[in-house]
């Protein structure tokens, strides 16, 4: 086996106890509970725990150790992010400091890599991500927003959608189409990558509601936003390439793993302190089997993902498995959220947005009711965001199957 891989198996194992450690003894009571209960989590809940990661020297740490990383491998990675969401922690928002922060500093110049980096690592920015537009999601090279050249600025008008937490940001990365001529011949050619300053003039967010009634996407509209050329990363028209390299990135998520687990492990403790009918929900054959087979496929999406993130670090990959882990992920999140609202029997269908918040208590059930429901309808977005499942087959099916 690779000593390399060994040695990062090692530093896996140990970062799992830290974290472990870290959330029973550091990691404040009140957003812990406020997470673990899937309540509604403020911006400044977000900062402080981004924050408190970057205390601990995990939030960069897979950054390059001469800015302030410690130069994890992609198996660390997705470890820590694996294990915190097993344990019901806050989603790690990787906007800043796993997708623009590596852009800029492999692709930006160095006026943007000291003005940027600091303010990524520390959460004094909070950034979102300008790629899915109207018409142009899982097909992002269709984008249409466009950047026109005037002498030391670029005047930029479009639409962007579904740009999480925008209504939060301080900037925006964002694909534009600074060559037009090239939408209808290889149009990744005519693409840019801008850093854009959410406080512009010509900028305005409008929320889009989601099934579970909480603000989490929007689209946001740019008329005639003025954005110095100084905010131009790389080269113009090179945009796609830093789009791919910073979706690289993204594909070494373990959240969707972790996430499963953590969902599942709700629902066997709810099926065990249930009783409905005079036996407990465990004890009934239908759900005790639908349960069973969420532990088999667990364990398959588990294996799949960590050999997929050790086939990146050794450059076997194909391609496909981070569209396999995907769909698998997702899916089987789905469905045991369905199972859960099923085992919650009448609190499944009490939903208060009220009991979202801090001190709010579901009308029935047990106190994590709401947020249950909460993540279940949200969640149904699963397997279209971050690239639709049908996109992923496609991906497969060209690079796996060779169709």
């Amino acid at each position: 086996m690779d000593h390399s891989i060994t040695a990062a198996r090692q530093r896996a194992q140990q970062l799992k106890v830290e974290i472990l450690q870290f959330c029973e003894h550091e990691m404040p009571a009140d957003l812990l509970g406020k997470s673990r209960r899937h309540q509604v989590l403020s911006k400044d809940d977000y900062v402080r725990w981004m924050r408190l990661l970057h205390e601990k020297g995990w939030s960069i740490a897979h950054w390059p150790g001469e800015l302030g990383g410690r130069d994890w491998s992609p198996l660390e990675r997705f470890t820590f992010e694996d294990q915190l969401a097993r344990l019901g922690c806050p989603w790690v928002i990787p906007f800043g400091v796993k997708y623009v922060g590596p852009v800029i500093y492999t692709y930006g110049s160095e006026a943007q890599k000291q003005r940027f980096l600091p303010r990524i690592a520390n959460s004094e920015d909070f950034w979102a991500q300008g790629y899915s537009e109207p018409g142009a999601g899982s097909d992002l090279a269709g984008l249409r927003t466009q950047a026109v050249r005037d002498g030391n600025e670029y005047v930029v008008n479009g639409q962007k959608v579904w740009t999480t937490y925008a209504q939060w940001a301080d900037w925006m990365f964002c694909l534009v189409r600074t060559d037009r001529t090239s939408l209808d011949k290889r149009p990744q050619s005519g693409i840019s990558f801008l850093l854009v300053d959410m406080r512009s003039p010509g900028i305005s967010v409008k929320p889009i509601a989601t099934m579970d009634g909480y603000h989490h996407v929007n689209e946001v509209w740019l008329e005639d936003v003025r954005v110095p050329v100084g905010n131009l990363v790389g080269e113009e028209g090179q945009g796609w390439t830093y789009a791919k390299f910073l979706l690289k990135n993204e594909r070494t998520a373990g959240a969707i793993v972790g996430m499963a687990w953590h969902a599942l492990h709700r629902l066997e403790q709810l099926a065990a302190d249930t009783v409905a009918g005079g036996s407990r929900l465990v004890e009934q054959p239908l759900l005790r089997n639908r349960i069973g087979e969420f532990e088999l496929r667990f364990l398959a999406l588990e294996e799949a993902a960590y050999q997929a993130v050790e086939a990146m670090m050794t450059g076997s990959e194909t391609g496909g498995e981070a569209s396999l882990i995907k769909i698998r992920g997702t899916e089987l999140y789905q469905e045991i959220a369905e199972a859960t609202v099923d085992a919650l029997g009448l609190a499944g269908i009490a939903y208060d947005t009220g009991a979202l918040h801090e001190g709010g208590l579901p009308p029935l059930g047990p106190d994590d009711a709401g947020g249950i429901l909460k993540d279940h309808f949200y969640n149904r977005a699963a397997t279209i965001f971050g690239g639709a499942s049908e996109i992923q087959r496609n991906i497969i099916a060209k690079v796996v199957l060779g169709l």
